[in-house]
Parts: C-alpha cells; sequence; structure tokens
C-alpha cells in the first residue's frame, strides 16, 4: 500500500511502499477513504523538540497521521460490534480498558493509553489498522472530507461545553485562528453561546471564524489592553463568562484570565512550548474564583455522539473549514499550506483513492453534500 513515513530523524517524510497491515484479534482494517493533516502531524514532520522527545529515532520508521474516516475490510476474529462494510472515523486515544481512568469513564485521558500515528502507525496510508473499542460508526450521509474532521471537531466540542455543558446564552472569548479555535467559534454558535469573540493573527482565517459562527473578531494587530477593553466593553464591563486557549501562546494564556469574569470558566487546550508562565495565580485564579478546565482529547464516545449529531443534522457546516483538498502523493504541498505563514489554510484533506478525490471536489465545486 501508498504510505506516507517518517523515516528519518530530520524534517520531512516520504512516500514509500509499505507492507499491508495485519490485524490483531481485536483489530479492524480499514481503507481510508480521506485523512486530514493536524497540528501534531506537523510537529512530528518537522521533526521538532516535542517530536524528538514523545517519539525518538528508535521508533522510526513510522507512518503518519490520526484523522481519519474509511470503510471496515476485515475484522479480526475478537471483534464483534464492529462488522465489514462499515464506515467508520477513529479515536485517537487508543485507551486502556485497565487504567484507572477507563474504569472511571475517563476514557481519553491514561498512563498507558497510546496516540494514533504518534504511538503507532498511523492514517496517512490506503489501509489502517485500529482497536475495535476505538471506532465510531459514521452516518452514511456524512461526506468522507467531514467525517475524518469529526477527531479535531470532538476537541471543539469538549472545550466549548466544559464539564458542566453550561454554554447556552453566554459569552465566550476564544484565543486562536487555527483549526481548533475556528471550529469552536461554530460548536459555540450551535450551543447556544450569546457573543462570541475569535482572537487570531490572519485575515484570512478569522473571516472563516466569522462564517463558523463567531460575532467579533480581534486580531493581533491590536495592543493586548485594545483587544481586552473590546471584550469588556461588549460585556457590561464584567469580563467573558467563558475564555478558550486554543492557541498554545503565553501571551494568549495571560490575557485570557484577563478577560474572563469573575466565577468564570478557562479553558485550557493549547500547548505552549515551553511549560513556564508568569502567572498571576492568587488575582488570576484564586481571588477570581474561577474554574480551570484542562482538555487533552475528546470524550469518549459522548463528544463524539454530539460532534456527528451537529454535523448530520446539519446544524454545523465544516466546508468553510476545509481549505486544500490533495491526494495522498501530494502530501508534501498539504504540509506546505498547513505551515505557511501567514496563515491562509485551515485543514488539508488527503485522499489515497483518486476517485474519492474526484468526488469530493464536485461535492464542493456544486455545494452540495
Amino acid at each position: 500500500m501508498k504510505a506516507i513515513v517518517k523515516t528519518k530523524p530530520q524534517p520531512g517524510a516520504e512516500l514509500l511502499d509499505a507492507p499491508t497491515p495485519r490485524i490483531a484479534p481485536d483489530q479492524v482494517l480499514v481503507k481510508v477513504r480521506a485523512t486530514s493533516i493536524c497540528g501534531t502531524d506537523v510537529h512530528i514532520y518537522k521533526w521538532d523538540p516535542w517530536a524528538q522527545g514523545r517519539i525518538g529515532e528508535k521508533r522510526l520508521p513510522q507512518i503518519l497521521g490520526h484523522e481519519v474516516a474509511g470503510e471496515v475490510v476485515e475484522v479480526g476474529s475478537h471483534v464483534s460490534r464492529i462488522k465489514i462494510g462499515d464506515y467508520v472515523s477513529a479515536e485517537t486515544h487508543i485507551y486502556d480498558p485497565g487504567d484507572l481512568t477507563a474504569l472511571l469513564e475517563q476514557k481519553h485521558l491514561g498512563e498507558h493509553m497510546k496516540i494514533l500515528g504518534v504511538d503507532c502507525d498511523g492514517a496517512f496510508a490506503e489501509y489502517i489498522a485500529v482497536p475495535e473499542r476505538v471506532c465510531w460508526k459514521n452516518d452514511p450521509s456524512l461526506p468522507p472530507e467531514f467525517a475524518t474532521l469529526q477527531e479535531p471537531l470532538g476537541n471543539a466540542v469538549y472545550a466549548v461545553l466544559g464539564e458542566d455543558y453550561d454554554v447556552a446564552g453566554k459569552t465566550m472569548v476564544i484565543f486562536g485562528d487555527g483549526p481548533a479555535g475556528v471550529l469552536s467559534a461554530g460548536v459555540a454558535r450551535v450551543c447556544g453561546a450569546t457573543k462570541i469573540f475569535l482572537v487570531g493573527r490572519s485575515a484570512i482565517t478569522l473571516e472563516v471564524g466569522k462564517k463558523m459562527g463567531a460575532d467579533y473578531t480581534l486580531t493581533l494587530d491590536l495592543e493586548p489592553e485594545e483587544r481586552i477593553s473590546f471584550v469588556l466593553d461588549h460585556t457590561g464591563g464584567n469580563g467573558a463568562d467563558i475564555v478558550l486557549e486554543m492557541a498554545g501562546n503565553p501571551q494568549a494564556v495571560l490575557e485570557g484570565f484577563k478577560v474572563l469574569r469573575r466565577g468564570g470558566r478557562f479553558t485550557a487546550f493549547g500547548v505552549l512550548s515551553s511549560p513556564e508562565l508568569n502567572l498571576d495565580y492568587n488575582n488570576s485564579l484564586v481571588f477570581k474564583g474561577i474554574q480551570v478546565h484542562g482538555i487533552n482529547g475528546r470524550k469518549i464516545f459522548d463528544t463524539w455522539y454530539r460532534a456527528s449529531n451537529f454535523l448530520s443534522s446539519g446544524r454545523l457546516d465544516l466546508s468553510p473549514l476545509i481549505t486544500h483538498m490533495f491526494p495522498l502523493e501530494d502530501f508534501e504541498k498539504g504540509f506546505q499550506a498547513v505551515m505557511h505563514r501567514p496563515r491562509n489554510c485551515l485543514k488539508v484533506v488527503l485522499f489515497p483513492h483518486e476517485k474519492e478525490l474526484e468526488i469530493a471536489q464536485a461535492r464542493r465545486s456544486n455545494n452540495v453534500r
């Protein structure tokens, strides 16, 4: 099969002929119909310090990718829920059923959890083997280019809803105009958030954020004090009820605490390049009486269920988010588009099979699903 493989401990990847995976008794073999590039894939592609430490040279070669949609073509002897012919996507966090977090229904966390495309071969290939327990059955009417985005959409759903699901009628500031931030604007809109502020750098992606659901966009061309004043002026001087930090930027974290009202909720999703942060702990957290929610993945399968319903109902349209589509062989173009700055790209979808790409392009041209 064709596969995009990280072969060397240096920037880049290669298109190779690789063996089709042999499945374990608890796995299924999926023929990939669509797969999409994520920020984690970029870290691995660039072979930055995170990738070097998290994966390491000894584990190479390894197939990249984790966002996927495809058809099950083979099932293991212990598989019972998933059938040949099922149209599925895969939860990235392959949980260990024996972990305490799994027993407590926090399957997305866990000491022995493995991540698809990070700890094992991924989805940038014609076929992928995944455990049955992380397969999600898709609505047959959902196009593959949308179905593959359910994994990052799940991040946005979890970030927006938090642990208490108390969103309707509330105001929200989202820091970050990448896919996670823009998706969050769309989810916030369908969940009933009233005033949605999206903060980012790129005029192109901020405009997509408006199409998805943001009421106001604030650029980094403004001084921090100007952005803070704008939010306060539009929230009665109280600050926003909810702040999502989706950018992994220290300034965004600090600014986020300043625009959050007393008793509000701060959702931490973005990963900082350095864990050290000069934060006024007393005045930003303690005396404000806020909640802080860390987001690592998606709730299995609560957020998948909600994301799937958002899409199949037509309440949430992901088409503005998909800015580029390429055949799998053109993965280099896809990575270059994602890494281009200033940002003019949100999600890149790759298609291992030319016919799927042609159908997706026709669907996009006709603006029909």
